[in-house]
């Protein structure tokens, strides 16, 4: 990794180049370099620490970010820098994803044809306050042999510096080019980088809505992300209520600030007086503001003690449009999984809604209605994370219709190109009243 203050195109042209070299280095060499980055960053935790708590105390001085992203940036909070990690170690332990072959056809007598996953090329990811996220993309990059380039936001400038120094250092002594992984430091470099698709394959933004809206709108080469992490959760009237209760406040409790968090929730009008009660006073214990639609307010209104009826609040439209993402939760009474289904679709952000059911026939008429990347049953929102979901970690959770959806890996970072090998044919050689085709499925 190199922290350069060169010009946005010298170093997205340094990129290319090195991503091409990179593409050619063997497994065993791209996991000598995960390792020396591993062991880098955990020798050097406290400065890195050190480095972060100067980003945390300007940050909080100025006030001018939020508290959810504060959080974020905090590098010391539950174990993140061990989670940070314990991601290049896993990622590090997955099968290589180049080279895999999942497609081979005779296309004739010794003319075989071969489809397999290759690299992307050059990946550009900006991101705000998250410092991991460096590590957790050079990882990910290494491994799937593809060039980065990071711009990261003014709230964690030394943050970045010091992981980024430590990353570059410990790369020197492996075969991964220097300039295949940059932390670019130049400041206003992310329109002109944004314009770069001759040397640039993918923007992946990491950070707000109006960030990643920004890179939709301004980019001249793929982006894959997601602008809002509005997450929704469906209570049927069958759902086992102690299930409920665990599901819906991990879902919203564990971690608030995330994307994967939950918003919404919507319950069956049969569960309002059954399930909703107890799910409320629990949610309402840990400190959050439950924003009611006037049917859920009355009934729970009817059964809970007069001391937590100020967490209790009128619903507004926009309340259903909202990721919070802090302790607020907006809850909607409906009359079915259907009506469930259209909440949804309407004012979801296609990231991670699940469904509490007993039945599979409802789970299954949820999970094929819903228009989400992730759909869940019996089990919370926050789930839908890379390292989770056994992909080490995550360039991020994308919500596009094409390419990879869902938490992005590895496998998310590839793509495929055809192989033809044969023995000297043309193309003139077939047709009609010449050779034909074999096209004969072959096993990969």
């Amino acid at each position: 990794m190199s922290l350069t203050n060169a010009s946005p195109e010298e170093a997205a042209r340094a990129a290319k180049v090195s991503s091409r070299k990179l593409a050619t280095l063997s497994t065993d060499a791209r996991n000598a370099a995960l390792d020396a980055v591993h062991d880098a960053l955990s020798k050097n935790r406290g400065e890195i620490l050190a480095a972060n708590a100067r980003d945390l105390e300007l940050s909080a001085a100025n006030g001018e970010i939020s508290p959810s992203i504060l959080k974020r940036l905090d590098l010391s909070r539950a174990g993140k820098f061990d989670d940070m990690l314990k991601g290049i170690a896993d990622v590090r332990g997955l099968e290589d994803p180049v080279g895999r072959v999942d497609l081979r056809t005779e296309l004739d007598d010794g003319l075989v044809l071969q489809r397999q996953s290759c690299p992307i090329g050059v990946l550009l990811i900006i991101f705000e306050a998250r410092p991991e996220v460096i590590a957790n993309i050079a990882s990910l990059a290494i491994k799937s042999a593809n060039a980065a380039i990071l711009k990261g936001g003014k709230e964690s400038i030394d943050s970045f510096k010091a992981i980024s120094t430590v990353i570059s250092k410990a790369l020197e002594t492996t075969q991964v080019p220097n300039d295949s992984i940059q932390l670019v430091t130049t400041r206003d470099a992310v329109d002109p980088l944004l314009e770069l698709s001759q040397y640039i394959d993918l923007v992946i933004p990491r950070g707000s809505n109006e960030l990643v809206k920004y890179c939709q709108r301004k980019a001249h080469m793929p982006v894959m992300g997601h602008a809002d992490g509005l997450c929704s959760l469906y209570v049927h009237p069958d759902a086992d209520e102690s299930m409920a209760v665990d599901v819906i406040l991990d879902s919203k409790c564990d971690y608030p600030a995330a994307c994967n968090a939950l918003e919404t929730l919507l319950v069956h009008e049969d569960a309002l007086e059954t399930i909703l009660p107890h799910v409320a006073s629990t949610l309402i214990a840990q400190g959050v503001t439950l924003r009611c639609d006037e049917r859920s307010r009355t009934a729970l209104s009817k059964h809970l003690p007069e001391d937590r009826s100020s967490l209790l609040q009128d619903a507004t439209d926009t309340d259903y449009w909202t990721e919070f993402l802090d302790l607020i939760l907006a809850i909607r009474t409906i009359d079915g999984v259907d009506a469930a289904i259209d909440h949804i679709n309407t004012h979801g952000s296609h990231h991670t809604d699940a469904v509490i059911t007993s039945s599979k026939e409802v789970a299954d008429q949820f999970c094929n209605g819903v228009d989400s990347a992730c759909k869940f049953w019996n089990c919370s929102t926050r789930f839908c994370d890379g390292m989770r979901c056994g992909f080490g970690t995550e360039v991020g959770i994308s919500t596009n219709k094409v390419h990879a959806r869902g938490p992005v890996g590895l496998e998310g970072l590839m793509i495929y190109e055809y192989r033809l090998s044969g023995n000297g044919q043309g193309a003139a050689m077939y047709g009609s009243g010449r050779r034909q085709y074999k096209h004969k499925r072959l096993p990969v």
